[in-house]
């Protein structure tokens, strides 16, 4: 199984590296592999902490140079389509995991939700109305803790059709 892991090359909060690199650990434990956007901040932490606990890391890179991937990628893909390739992040993993993040995360979240794949938020954004004023119940799965988050994206996974 893969789980793409999103969030913030620049992270405000260093709770937020501490959370994503705990995910990483998680996920690895348990035999599935990261997909990320290869690049520093809440992707490196990631990678890091699955490449501590063993695990395998993939990194969607924006640019044309296999050199911008972080030191934790194990597959890195260069794509050449800048932040186009967020879609390619979320459609990697059978579900999606946001750690924190700012607008490009929310751009991920997005194209997760419009095209049915699963979100489990971890101290990241919220969705509360859609655009029309109406409710939006349970776009995104709030966690609550790494562990948390894990089991959460694994359930979601295996839920998918």
């Amino acid at each position: 199984m893969i789980i793409s892991v999103i969030g913030s090359s620049n992270p405000a909060k260093q709770v937020h590296v501490d959370l994503a690199e705990a995910v990483g650990k998680e996920l690895a434990k348990r035999g599935i592999m990261v997909v990320c956007g290869g690049l520093t901040g809440i992707m490196e932490a990631v990678c890091r902490g699955a490449k501590s606990e063993g695990g395998t890391t993939i990194g969607i890179l924006p640019g044309k140079a296999v050199e911008d991937a972080n030191r934790f990628v194990d597959i890195p893909i260069v794509t050449a389509m800048g932040y186009s390739r967020n879609v390619i992040v979320v459609h990697t993993g059978r579900a999606v995991i946001a750690v924190g993040g700012a607008f490009g995360t929310l751009s991920e979240i997005g194209h997760a939700l419009g095209d049915g794949i699963p979100v489990i938020g971890l101290n990241s954004w919220e969705l509360s109305i859609n655009g029309d004023g109406t409710p939006v119940d349970g776009a995104i799965i709030p966690a609550y803790n790494p562990v948390d988050a894990v089991e959460k994206a694994v359930a979601a996974a295996e839920a998918r059709n």
